[in-house]
C-alpha cells in the first residue's frame, strides 16, 4: 500500500516505522501546513493525517479533491468537523476520524459509556475527568478526554456540558488537563461520593499503540467510501 503522511512529527514518524515494517511504501511526507506539497497525493492509495488544528480542514479537502481516502487523528479542530464531513460527501470521498486510534482506548470508551449509564441513577456521585499528556501537546483538553466526556453526557442526565476547569455549575462535567514529561497519555474517569470513589483509568506507555491503530485503519479503509469511524472498524 502506498501511503502519504500529512504531518511528519512524532506520530508521523512512528506510523512510518510500523508501515515500513509491514511492507508498505511511504510515497509522500508532507509537513503539517505545506499545501504546495499536496500534489504528492496523486501517488497515494491512502493518506494518514496527524498535523495541526489550523491546517486539518485544508489537508482533508485536498485529499477529497484527489480522491485519496484519509485517516485523521489530529485533535483540537472538531468545531469544523461537520464542514469536513460535508465536503467529503460532496466529493464522494472517504474520511475516517478518531480522537484516539488505540484499541485499548476504544475499549475504554465503551467501558466509560457502560459505567456512565449505570451511574446515572446515583446522583450522590460527582464526576470528573483527569487527562495527562506531554508538554508539547498543543490542545487541551485532549480529544480523547472530550470523547470520554461526550460518552458521559449521553448517559448521565445530571450533566449537560463539559468545561476545562473547575465547574461553576453542578450540571457541568469538569475535565482537568495536566501537561508534564514524559507522558504519552493518561485518562482517568472519577466518580466521587462522601462514602467511596470509583475510578476507571487508561494509561498509554508509548505512541506505538496509536500508530499501529491508525495504520490498521488505513489498511482497512483504502477501498471504502463515506464518513467512517471506530465503531465501523472495531464493531464494539
Amino acid at each position: 500500500m502506498k501511503i502519504a503522511l500529512i504531518g511528519y512529527g512524532k506520530m508521523g514518524k512512528a506510523i512510518e516505522a510500523i508501515a515500513l515494517s509491514r511492507n508498505h511504501e511511504i510515497v509522500a511526507r508532507i509537513s503539517a501546513t505545506d499545501s504546495g506539497a499536496k500534489t504528492d497525493l496523486k501517488n497515494a492509495d491512502v493518506a494518514i493525517e496527524f498535523s495541526q488544528p489550523n491546517a486539518v480542514v485544508d489537508n482533508l479537502k485536498a485529499c477529497f479533491d484527489a480522491q485519496v481516502p484519509v485517516v485523521c487523528g489530529t485533535t483540537g479542530w472538531l468545531e469544523k468537523r461537520s464542514e469536513a464531513e460535508a465536503y467529503c460527501k460532496e466529493r464522494n470521498g472517504t474520511f475516517f476520524y478518531a480522537s484516539n486510534f488505540s484499541l485499548g482506548v476504544n475499549i475504554f470508551f465503551k467501558l466509560n459509556e457502560l459505567l456512565a449509564g449505570m451511574m446515572n441513577g446515583y446522583p450522590h456521585y460527582d464526576i470528573a475527568i483527569d487527562e495527562i499528556h506531554h508538554t508539547q501537546k498543543k490542545d487541551a483538553p485532549s480529544g480523547t478526554a472530550i470523547t470520554l466526556a461526550e460518552g458521559i453526557l449521553a448517559q448521565v442526565e445530571r450533566k449537560n456540558s463539559w468545561v476545562n476547569q473547575k465547574p461553576d455549575d453542578p450540571h457541568q462535567l469538569p475535565i482537568y488537563s495536566y501537561r508534564e514529561n514524559p507522558a504519552p497519555g493518561t485518562h482517568v474517569v472519577k466518580y466521587k461520593s462522601a462514602i467511596d470513589d470509583i475510578e476507571i483509568k487508561h494509561e498509554a506507555h508509548s505512541r506505538e499503540g496509536f500508530a499501529m491503530g491508525a495504520l490498521q485503519v488505513a489498511e482497512w479503509i483504502k477501498d471504502k467510501k463515506g464518513v467512517l469511524h471506530m465503531g465501523d472498524f472495531l464493531k464494539l
